[in-house]
Formats: structure tokens, C-alpha cells, sequence
């Protein structure tokens, strides 16, 4: 891997642990979900990077792509368990990291089985390792906890411009899963630790799209907006907050439909939101790993010179 490259990972790693230590104080009961993620966004932006997707704060049984609409008035609940998911590129490369704040003891069990996983799983990563090794020992640590993992997610290889790469960092011992930690990649890896089901599901509501990049467009009118999404964030994931310019143009309802017809389209991705059964709770933690010829660094952490 080309040495600006891995200074570019180690940039984002490093702007992306601070945003997340930033997130651990800024979760409280009360605080508006609008202003967490608008002070975290803008907070990667002034540390000089760039959002990799909408920061995501999914509270209690949801577990992924929750992210706040722009009218949206909701708080951060009195007990809640607040997973917030950061994700920042320099140039394209992207760290991923994500933590839970539990604002209740009664969860501490939970959260620890889910950062306790992690840890293990990040000791055991190195040059060749086989993935569904380390989805193994995620799963032995949070079972050993009197919890389950969250089987249908999962963590992934990152490349340029692209969050989920193609390979997956299963959170259970897959015996179908042949692949290797290769030198020269990124992974994201994600323990989810639930009370629930362990099993997620597709909740209607959705905030985050993603630009589909082989998408033949037959209107002129919607391959325009495309191409100004596309200007702004590539194909990575956005949110209608992000695009201030349009909502004063069409309106706010407008847009949000138009985004939603888009989808049903197939010009964009949509990524509802992911939860567990209602009154459960789930917790995740991450960091991004880049593997190297000889050793692994953790580039979302403040030690991550390799």
C-alpha cells in the first residue's frame, strides 16, 4: 500500500477518534438527535475531514442507519443504550468507529459484552487471518456474557470512496466464509451485542440514500438532481440534511418524496433503519484495522502510528 494512502487512513482514523470521544460526552438525556449529529458532522469537518456517511445514533433495539431527518424533533431517551456510528475520509479513505453509550447501569453488562468482543477480536486480527476466526471469537466472547450477536451484520472491507467493499467480518463462526484478512486492506470491525432476537429487520423508516452508480436515468429533471448529489458526496451515503440548496428549492416534503421515488427507481440505495425486536437493546462497538505486509494498526485510536 502506497505510504500517502496509509497516511491518509491514519488522518481519518485519527479525526474519527476524536469525533467519537467527542460523541461519548455529548450523549445525554434530553439532547436533541438533530444537534448531536450536526455538532459531530460539523466537528469532522473543522478537525479537516469529511463526513464518510451521516453520522448514525440508533437508540435501544435499533441497531444501524438511524439518522435524524431535518425537521425531526427527537431526543436522546432518560435510560437509553445510544450506538453512535462515525464514519470520516480523507481523500476518499474512510475510518469507521462506532461506541455505546449507556445511560442506564442496568446496561452495563451488555455494553461491556459488546467492548470486550471487540477488544478480543482486534488482539486476534492480523496479515491472513481468516474472518470467520474472528467472528468466532466475537461470538464466544458476548455468549460467554449471557448475550447473543446480531448474525445478519456484519463488519466489511473498506476501499476508496466505498464503505462496504465486498468482503465481510462476520460477528459468528461462518464456516462458509473463506476469506482472509488481505495486506494492503482496511476492515471495519463491528461486534453487535443484543438482548433480542439476534436477528435484525428492515424497519420502514428511511433518512439515509447512496447514489447507485450504474443507474441509467430516463428523466432529465432527476438525472440533474443526481448529478448534484453526486458533486457533493460521490456515491457515498447522504442524508437530505446535507443539501440545504435543494430543500430550499423544492421544498423539504418534496425532496423527501423525490428521494424515496428515486430509490423505488433503483437510482439510489436506500439504508432503512436495522433494528431488533421492540424492547430489546443492542450494542455495538468498532474500529477500522489497515493490515499491513508484517502487522495490523488500529488507525481509529489515538495510537495508531504503525
Amino acid at each position: 500500500m502506497d505510504e500517502s494512502v496509509v497516511r491518509k487512513y491514519l488522518t481519518a482514523g485519527d479525526i474519527a477518534e476524536r469525533v467519537k470521544r467527542r460523541a461519548e460526552r455529548e450523549v445525554k438525556p434530553g439532547v436533541r438527535l438533530l444537534d448531536l449529529v450536526s455538532t459531530l458532522e460539523s466537528y469532522v469537518v473543522e478537525l479537516g475531514g469529511r463526513p464518510a456517511f451521516p453520522v448514525n445514533v440508533s437508540v435501544d433495539h435499533e441497531a444501524a442507519h438511524r439518522t435524524p431527518y431535518a425537521d425531526e424533533e427527537s431526543t436522546i431517551p432518560e435510560d437509553g443504550v445510544v450506538k453512535v456510528d462515525v464514519g470520516v475520509h480523507v481523500d476518499g479513505f474512510i475510518a469507521d468507529t462506532a461506541i455505546t453509550v449507556a445511560l442506564s447501569e442496568k446496561h452495563r453488562d451488555l455494553v461491556e459484552a459488546a467492548r470486550e468482543a471487540l477488544e478480543k477480536a482486534l488482539s486476534f486480527v492480523r496479515p491472513g487471518v481468516r474472518a470467520s476466526e474472528v467472528g468466532a471469537v466475537i461470538e464466544r466472547t458476548v455468549r460467554s456474557r449471557g448475550f447473543k450477536v446480531v448474525r445478519n451484520l456484519s463488519g466489511h472491507s473498506l476501499a476508496e470512496y466505498t464503505i462496504h467493499a465486498g468482503e465481510t467480518i462476520p460477528n459468528y463462526r461462518d464456516p462458509l466464509n473463506f476469506s482472509r484478512l488481505k495486506p494492503g486492506v482496511a476492515y471495519a470491525i463491528e461486534p453487535f451485542a443484543t438482548t433480542g432476537s439476534g436477528v435484525v429487520h428492515s424497519e420502514k423508516r428511511v433518512s439515509i440514500y447512496a447514489v447507485k452508480p450504474s443507474a441509467v436515468y430516463r428523466n432529465t429533471s432527476e438525472e440533474q438532481l443526481i448529478e448534484a448529489i453526486t458533486k457533493k458526496v460521490r456515491t457515498l451515503p447522504f442524508t437530505e440534511r446535507w443539501f440545504p440548496e435543494l430543500v430550499a428549492l423544492l421544498g423539504l416534503e418534496r425532496f423527501r418524496e423525490t428521494l424515496k421515488t428515486l430509490s423505488k427507481k433503483n437510482y439510489l440505495i436506500s439504508y432503512p433503519v436495522l433494528s431488533d425486536t421492540p424492547g430489546s437493546y443492542v450494542a455495538q462497538f468498532e474500529e477500522t484495522v489497515l493490515i499491513l505486509s508484517d502487522k495490523s494498526v488500529i488507525v481509529t485510536t489515538s495510537k495508531n502510528t504503525p
